[in-house]
């Protein structure tokens, strides 16, 4: 169960508008609140829709997950459910680096690789992708980071270590509740000197695969017209979300 939110908590001026989400100010020093829409969006927001019901999956599932991450030692910047569509996180100076976690082929690893999608990648991967919409979020390395200054070495050793570490807590249990996760995206930012896992943890950052079928239930059926996107949304907040309540 997602924690609550304090009742001292003011919703004030919106910050920023992205993609997915609508970031406020709050009457406390340092705390955001993040809102999720059901705006979808894909290649590089060339592709755009609608997927009724969306920002509650993705907040829900978000908070379920955050939590979880936190009892595991992963520092988050999830604070507390203030509604279906509202948490209330720290407020990070996000690091521009996406860090991608890949367990199976599929996606662009597919494309650049060849080999067959649902190939197993074991040991998993991680990737970084330096976070510009102009660029199209280009994958990098660590000496573009550094030539970048987008994050010390310290800093991206850290990055690494909390991806593979949040891979290693969600596969079993993502498992366990018959996903497959195949690969996610994440995202880091600091506050002041502390490191956080930021943004969310959602069937837009994941993929996610029936276990048994590999039925795609993730944005892939909205970026490829599968159909079924929000029943497939729905049935991993069922998973997710209601078992684990």
């Amino acid at each position: 169960m997602a924690k609550k939110a304090a009742p001292d908590i003011e919703q004030r001026e919106k910050l920023y508008e992205g993609k997915a989400k609508i970031v406020f100010a709050t009457n406390r020093p340092g705390y955001i609140v993040q809102y999720f829409k059901d705006d979808a969006t894909a290649f590089n927001a060339l592709k755009r829709g609608t997927i009724v019901g969306k920002g509650v999956v993705n907040n829900q599932m978000s908070a379920a997950l955050f939590t979880l991450l936190g009892k595991k030692g992963v520092p988050t910047h999830y604070v507390a459910t203030l509604s279906e569509r509202e948490m209330l996180c720290r407020r990070l100076d996000i690091i521009k680096i996406e860090t991608i976690v890949r367990n199976v082929v599929a996606g662009s690893l597919q494309k650049r690789t060849g080999l067959a999608e649902g190939t197993p990648v074991t040991p998993p991967i991680v990737e970084l992708y330096y976070k510009s919409d102009p660029l199209g979020d280009p994958m990098i390395n660590d000496e573009h980071v550094r030539m970048m200054k987008l994050a010390t070495p310290a800093e991206l050793t850290w990055l690494k270590r909390a991806a593979l570490k949040v891979n290693s807590v969600l596969v079993p249990y993502m498992k366990k509740r018959g996903l497959l996760l195949v690969d996610f995206k994440l995202e880091f930012g600091r506050a002041g000197r502390a490191l956080y896992l930021g943004d969310e943890i959602s069937p837009d950052t994941c993929r996610l695969w029936d276990a048994a079928t590999a039925t795609k239930l993730d944005k892939d059926r909205f970026r490829q017209d599968l159909g079924g996107v929000e029943e497939a949304y729905q049935e991993v907040y069922r998973r997710l979300v209601d078992r684990a309540q």
